[in-house]
């Protein structure tokens, strides 16, 4: 029996649920550190891993108070962006994989017909250029980052402004993630939610949060759809 039905439209978070992108924040990072004189050592893989999923302007925040920078001087924030920005530009895609079976999952969601979306906080340019590198780019209708509206995942709007542009009411667009964000997003958006087991989720267990189905791979996903 499908569990989700009808669905037109998939939603589908970009780092921690297609591409796992931990070194290349982490080179990102560890640049930007050095760049202020801090030490890159404390960027670590598991600290990202806890910080990402809120766009980079939270990423950076975090990393500035986990070394103790900034509390005197409200300008290194500033300098700091600008720096990970930067340097994020340069190694995009260079340190970062595919998980297993997404790029079997997205062949078998656009083989049903669905349109697709990719919905990320991380800026729509380095969006944009990772899908590109990774061979994912031509399968996606629509590519929003955090830049493209006003507010960012977990806000709704978001998902209800990609949901227009895809044509497809919420209630019949799914939404894909890894994390808390992508699920409280979906929620508020009325989209139903599926979440894969092996993403960030801010070092927090996924099942943790509520989803109408968990997967361990996307090329599971169209398990949950009608149709053969």
């Amino acid at each position: 029996m499908a569990l989700l039905d009808p669905i037109r439209a998939v939603i589908l978070d970009l780092d921690g649920t297609l591409v796992d992108t931990l070194g290349d924040f982490e080179m990102a990072l560890k640049a930007m550190l050095a760049d202020l004189g801090a030490s890159p050592d404390e960027a670590t893989r598991e600290f990202i891993g806890r910080t990402v999923g809120k766009g980079s302007e939270y990423l950076v925040q975090q990393t500035l108070q986990h070394v103790g920078l900034g509390r005197d001087d409200p300008g290194v924030f500033e300098r700091a962006i600008e720096r990970y920005q930067h340097h994020y530009g340069l190694v995009n895609g260079q340190a970062s994989v595919l998980f297993d079976g997404v790029e079997d999952g997205v062949r078998l969601l656009r083989s049903r017909g669905l349109k697709l979306a990719c919905l990320t906080n991380k800026p729509g340019r380095h969006a944009r250029d990772l899908l590109s590198l990774k061979g994912l780019a031509e399968h996606f209708d629509q590519v929003f980052g955090g830049d493209a509206f006003a507010r960012k995942k977990p806000d709704p709007l978001p998902l209800i402004e990609t949901c227009r542009a895809l044509g497809c009411e919420p209630a019949q667009t799914l939404m894909v993630g890894d994390s808390l964000n992508d699920a409280q997003a979906g929620h508020a958006a009325g989209c139903p939610v599926v979440l894969v087991s092996y993403g960030y989720n801010h070092g927090r267990p996924i099942t943790e949060v509520p989803a109408a189905a968990y997967v361990d791979r996307l090329d599971q996903l169209t398990r949950l759809l009608p149709g053969p």
